[in-house]
């Protein structure tokens, strides 16, 4: 076979190959599955946290409180409202992912000595691309660090949320739902609240009159909802204690 044939065939196989790899017809390579996100810079709550330890510095936070704190859904929650007869503080910051949680867990978490910590925080984490696999892994993480402080102290995990803004990562936020909750329900003084399966109606898709106009956060219905079903949790948590 001479050169110039060899040299069709070899650009011949090529195409094939990008073809089959799904490079072709105008296709972008894909990045690779085990690719890592990045942490967002948590310094974009240093504003927040300050007016948490202002606002400590004023006042005297309840003795032994129920803690919630994570997300915007946390944030959004009018905690002392819906649970008129707990100690309640509300340490919730907008947009966090679990990796901020993390970060101020020494100015969000440490300072109160809480009976009962109640987090919500994922939902962002799964928006940015992170891994179920990681989500679970960073709350391993939170779990760690508040069994240094608190041995015995109970942690519900708020499950994260199906909405209509972001229903295309349901999938994997769904899947962060499952690996949290078999860690919880194997681990002792870890308790899983699935809010996440009433919050989706008889077709299977978000409620919408749970969720506000943006339909990614709760409204007063939703919170209302969601209320009936952690309080009841947080109850069993006290007395299991």
């Amino acid at each position: 076979m001479t050169a110039y044939r060899l040299g069709r065939l070899s650009i011949a196989l090529s195409i094939v190959t990008l073809v089959l790899c799904g490079v072709g017809a105008g296709q972008a390579p894909q990045p690779p599955a085990t690719a890592a996100v990045a942490d967002p810079d948590p310094d974009r709550f240093a504003k927040a946290i300050n007016e948490f330890e202002r606002w400590d510095s004023r006042n005297s936070p309840p003795h032994s409180p129920v803690l919630f704190v994570g997300s915007s859904t946390i944030v959004g929650w009018k905690t002392h409202e819906s649970f008129p007869k707990l100690p309640v503080i509300n340490r919730g910051f907008g947009g966090a992912h679990l990796s901020d949680v993390l970060h101020y867990f020494d100015r969000v978490v440490k300072p109160y000595p809480a009976r009962v910590i109640l987090l919500y925080a994922g939902d962002n984490d799964i928006a940015d691309g992170k891994t179920p696999e990681r989500v679970r892994d960073d709350y391993r993480t939170f779990v760690q660090r508040v069994r240094e402080l608190l041995p015995d102290t109970p942690i519900i995990y708020i499950s994260i949320k199906p909405s209509t803004l972001r229903w295309a990562q349901w999938p994997q936020m769904k899947a962060a739902n499952a690996l949290i909750k078999e860690m919880s329900d194997a681990s002792q003084h870890l308790y899983f609240a699935d809010t996440a399966t009433p919050t989706l109606g008889e077709d299977g898709t978000p409620r919408k009159q749970w969720l506000k106009d943006d339909g990614l956060h709760l409204s007063d219905e939703g919170y209302r909802q969601w209320t009936g079903i952690v309080a009841p949790l947080i109850e069993q948590a006290l007395k299991a204690k």
